[in-house]
């Protein structure tokens, strides 16, 4: 080698082989800062407050205020239906049941699917004129129908709010009627919609309709991105002189869903265009990379003083993370162990945790169970594993 190198000087080629060997270089860590190079900037929003979340891992990807409680004007819509949604997957309600309409729900302004008072009208229909036509008279028909009147109904929304978990949230009315107290935050909303459609995927096909008609009236989804991207399947405007245009909304492609909610912008082309910016901006520059599924035997360690020596472990839920593009090689993925794991084990049990990292940053954490039970053996075995652990 040394020959070699004292030849290549000799000969001239030295200054050749460093030329080359410094241009190769060059190349590499050319590609290496490109590849390094920061995600792009989130677009600049007029909105007062927005988010935009990854669905499947519940990531926030960007916001302005969104923990900050405003006035949702018809967005509160969404948990009317998350309720009427409820009602009818456990059997209190049915589709084809007679809604016999209020005087109440009748004289509602606003926007309206124009039932009648005295009449009836099915919850499938009060459920399509509440969500594609964003009827007040019928969110109020179908409060009244399942709460048995709008104060019982509306003290079920907010029970159902604290249980989501949803903090900056307070009902006053089932339709979004301007109302003291009557708040939601853009993450309150961004959740609310995640459960919806996690919950209540068949029940969900409502938000994707683009028309219904009613009484001989037809009116289209306030959603306008439904009629601009087929990607987008749904979602609810809402907007009040103090709310301003809102909008939340969700859309799925390429493997990835994103919700995005903007509120208070100045109008309805505002409210259309931020929020697709928002998705647009999370579907160029991310990915939801599924690193392990639940159940899925991750290792099988060895267990002393068990009926078995050995127990498989893994998740119970599946495990996602929300990375840059072109970033999900850079993963790394680390399963540990307690040590010296001892029956009786049962199914369920936590025995370690799986961490995903990205560069320096862990980015996941999740806890890992037995998959099956593993109770003690018998004398003998618990004998002989005592010695092997004294001996280790």
């Amino acid at each position: 080698m040394i020959k070699a190198l004292s030849s290549l000087r000799r000969g001239g080629l030295w200054r050749h082989g460093f030329l080359a060997a410094l241009v190769a270089f060059a190349a590499i860590w050319s590609a290496m800062a490109q590849a390094a190079l920061p995600t792009p900037g989130a677009p600049d929003l007029s909105a007062r407050s927005y988010v935009l979340l990854d669905y499947t891992t519940g990531q926030t990807i960007v916001e302005r205020d969104a923990a900050r409680p405003v006035p949702p004007a018809s967005i509160t819509k969404l948990m009317t239906a998350y309720l009427a949604f409820e009602a009818l997957d456990s059997g209190d309600i049915a589709m084809d049941d007679e809604v016999l309409v209020s005087e109440k729900a009748w004289r509602m302004g606003g926007s309206r699917m124009f039932i009648e008072a005295g009449k009836t009208v099915t919850v499938e229909e009060l459920l399509q004129g509440m969500i594609v036509q964003s009827g007040n008279d019928a969110a109020t028909a179908l409060a009244e129908y399942i709460g048995g009147n709008e104060s019982s109904f509306v003290a079920q929304m907010n029970a159902t709010a604290e249980r989501l978990g949803l903090e900056e949230t307070h009902f006053e009315n089932p339709t979004g009627w301007p109302a003291e107290g009557h708040l939601m935050s853009a993450r309150d909303i961004a959740t609310l919609l995640s459960r919806l459609i996690h919950e209540h995927p068949d029940l969900y096909r409502y938000f994707r309709q683009k028309s219904y008609t009613y009484n001989g009236i037809k009116q289209y989804n306030r959603e306008k991105l439904l009629f601009r991207n087929d990607w987008v399947d749904g979602g609810k405007t809402g907007h009040t002189e103090e709310a301003g245009y809102c909008l939340a909304t969700s859309g799925a492609r390429e493997g990835m869903r994103l919700v995005a909610v903007v509120l208070g912008t100045d109008s309805d082309q505002a409210r259309n265009n931020q929020a697709e910016a928002l998705l647009n901006y999370g579907f160029r520059h991310f990915e939801t990379v599924d690193v392990r599924e639940a159940g899925e035997t991750l290792a099988s360690p060895r267990v002393y003083k068990g009926e078995t020596d050995q127990t498989p472990v893994g998740l119970r839920e599946d495990l996602s993370v929300l990375v840059p593009k072109r970033q999900s090689d850079e993963l790394a993925v680390t399963l540990k162990l307690d040590p010296e794991l001892t029956a009786p084990i049962a199914k369920g049990d936590r025995l370690g945790s799986l961490k995903v990292s990205l560069g320096d940053d862990t980015i996941a954490e999740q806890s890992v169970v037995a998959l099956e039970d593993n109770p003690e053996g018998g004398l003998v075995k618990r004998l002989t594993d005592s010695f092997w652990l004294w001996w280790e």
